[in-house]
């Protein structure tokens, strides 16, 4: 690795000139021929009042009248017109390895843990690659035990499976990563803590996933407070993690919280570079840019392992079909969506199971096992038609024996659904609670 740092280093110097700096744009001139899209500059500023210059770390994201655009990934205190522009000749990479298990990264890749530096593997792998060929990958199989009751049963999630976790602001979603993390039986997980609260960390750390989740775990984090730049690669670097455990036969448990954050960062690019505002403010490389980090997770090649990807959407007002909503449900593989409803009544999690669907699940159960979700399902949605009229006393018992037999079974199934953050329940042992609650026995002859 030393060597391969020393060959990395640049022989000659190639410097351009900062002529105008607007919000968080910097115009550069002198290099904008040897530049494009995606490079990255260093850019040295004058000296402040403590005698030192800062340097920072700047990306190319456009080209306007025979000048680059730049956007930094630190504050341009200190950096104005005539600051020099060095060009930076090093990749967008990383070089993940398995030391970084139980380690908490940033969005560059340096560790913010305390714990000293991160060893760093042989091999490079870009931060922004592609997905594996459609025709190259192996086909969804194997259901993965996630360990909360609700999804184990009624969403089933098979092994390279990429769902949606849609939800409204404090209606549990960041519970429910945390559960899955600590409960899930993936080999590895990678998380990705996009814009998020900076006082979460340690929680989600010490709290949720405890020292025994950790250590299987690799965290990467870019708060709120950080700029666009560091926000958006911060999913780039989530994923590039989780294809060198694929890459390695890993099956690999991949949760970003959120990728609604990943796009606000696009936009802010997005904007900063010209581009025009469509729906809702976003921009247009904001949808060019989520399938192609969506579709990095999924199977892998023949012998490799996979990345079941488990993204969390936040969306606005409580608006499922918002634009960054809809756009991801016709990406992933299935959506899971939390009712703030359901939340104030106090159950949780607040998994809508009637308007959540994974897409892979009748497949990969048996007919038993569809077949006692469906009763299961036939109850609930019997239950929701009639639940005003139930609630208002308007409904007389016998009128209906479906519904005689949902207002039976309502409270049961609840308090099935109804799960405590500390809780976890195998996958085969969920199926038969489920039976048990629903009176079937020998459920799976």
């Amino acid at each position: 690795m030393q060597l391969e740092e020393i060959n990395n280093i640049q022989e000659v110097s190639v410097l351009g000139t900062v002529t105008a700096v607007q919000g968080m744009l910097i115009e550069c001139a002198g290099i904008e021929r040897l530049l494009s899209v995606g490079s990255r500059c260093r850019i040295a500023g004058q000296k402040g009042l403590q005698g030192k210059a800062p340097s920072i770390l700047a990306e190319v994201v456009g080209f306007r009248e025979n000048k680059a655009l730049l956007m930094p990934f630190d504050s341009l205190e200190g950096i104005g017109p005539g600051a020099r522009v060095i060009l930076e000749e090093n990749a967008s990479v990383c070089y993940p390895s398995d030391a970084w298990l139980g380690r908490v990264i940033n969005a560059m890749g340096e560790p913010v843990d305390g714990k000293g530096p991160l060893p760093k593997g042989s091999a490079p792998y870009p931060l922004r690659s592609h997905p594996p060929a459609a025709h190259e990958r192996s086909r969804v199989k194997g259901k993965l035990n996630l360990g909360v009751r609700a999804m184990n049963v009624f969403l089933s999630c098979c092994r390279g499976q990429r769902m949606g976790i849609f939800s409204g602001s404090g209606v549990g979603k960041s519970i429910l990563m945390s559960m899955l993390a600590r409960s899930s039986q993936a080999d590895v997980n990678v998380i990705g803590l996009i814009g998020e609260r900076s006082r979460e960390l340690q929680e989600f750390i010490e709290d949720d996933l405890g020292e025994e989740g950790l250590k299987r775990s690799v965290i990467v984090v870019a708060t709120s407070s950080e700029y666009a730049l560091l926000r958006r690669q911060s999913a780039y670097m989530t994923m590039a993690v989780a294809e060198y455990f694929r890459d390695k036969g890993k099956d690999v448990l991949c949760l970003m919280d959120s990728v609604t954050r990943f796009a606000m960062a696009q936009r802010e690019i997005g904007l900063s570079a010209g581009e025009p505002p469509t729906s809702k403010g976003y921009t247009p490389t904001v949808f060019a840019e989520l399938p192609k980090l969506l579709e990095r997770a999924g199977p892998g090649k023949a012998g490799q392992g996979s990345i079941t990807g488990l993204f969390t959407v936040l969306v606005e007002g409580d608006d499922t079909n918002e634009p960054i909503s809809d756009s991801v449900r016709g990406i992933l593989d299935g959506h899971i969506v939390l009712d703030r409803a359901i939340a104030q009544r106090g159950r949780f999690p607040a998994i809508n199971i009637l308007k959540s669907v994974s897409r892979t699940m009748p497949d990969c159960n048996t007919p038993q096992e569809n077949a006692l979700v469906q009763v299961a399902r036939s109850l609930m949605a019997a239950y929701d038609d009639m639940s005003e009229m139930i609630r208002l006393g308007a409904y007389r018992k016998g009128s209906d024996p479906t519904i005689d037999q949902a207002i039976q079974y309502n409270p049961a199934l609840e308090n099935f659904l109804r799960q405590r953050k500390d809780e976890t329940t195998d996958l085969d042992k969920s199926y038969d609670e489920l039976a048990a609650v629903l009176g079937i026995a020998d459920w799976r002859k």
